[in-house]
């Protein structure tokens, strides 16, 4: 099975958005990173994309409440983003997602800045996700040693029938991330280049390329 990747923009270089859309399978506009002018993006993607708005709480840099960032998600998704990224931990989130899916699949989120979690208590996590209405689910951790990452893939496994992306974050999850798509996670994240990287630990797009294209031989 082919990975899917995910790119990530952080800013607003077109002419790397351009070079890009024809490797990937998805774009992520990080919209509390790019900032004023995100909505000038959309028509330079040229593939799916993904409106996201990730809280300081979650490793973002969105400073405002649950309201205004639900309105932007929302302008986001009538703007004809495919899926929207909207965290687990939002207030009110059972009337969000049925405003979201009205246009767009709702991806719901949840990510541990310090450490993995037990599988145990991640696998809650996803459940808690689908009773809100996830169509799919999205579970990232810390990893504070090897075993976090087979923690992150074991949790893909669990899930065989759903739209999971499970992986973990900084320079010990990068297993993790490479090989999530190729055990059935949903799609992996990549930075457009060094830099530019959404989340710690994130592989460019060409490193990640770069692996893929060397695990065909």
């Amino acid at each position: 099975m082919k990975p899917r990747i995910c790119a990530a923009v952080t800013d607003g270089d077109r002419k790397a958005i351009r070079e890009a859309a024809p490797l990937v399978d998805f774009f992520e506009l990080r919209l509390d990173l790019i900032g004023e002018g995100w909505s000038e993006l959309v028509g330079e993607l040229g593939k799916p994309w993904i409106a996201c708005l990730r809280s300081q709480a979650e490793g973002g840099e969105w400073r405002g409440g649950d309201a205004a960032k639900l309105e932007d998600l929302i302008t986001a998704a009538s703007l004809g983003a495919a899926m929207v990224d909207i965290e687990l931990s939002t207030t009110e989130l059972t009337v969000a997602i049925p405003l979201i899916k009205k246009k767009a699949r709702c991806l719901v989120s949840l990510h541990e800045l310090e450490k993995t979690p037990s599988l145990t208590h991640l696998k809650g996590i996803v459940r808690r996700q689908l009773d809100a209405g996830a169509d799919i689910c999205k579970v990232v951790t810390t990893a504070q040693g090897f075993g976090d990452n087979l923690t992150t893939l074991q949790l893909i496994a669990e899930f065989p029938k759903i739209k999971i992306v499970s992986f973990a974050m900084g320079p010990l999850g990068l297993v993790s991330r490479v090989v999530s798509p190729l055990v059935g996670g949903y799609f992996t994240y990549a930075s457009l280049a060094e830099g530019k990287e959404s989340a710690p630990g994130q592989p460019t797009l060409a490193q990640l390329r770069k692996i893929y294209g060397m695990m065909k031989r």
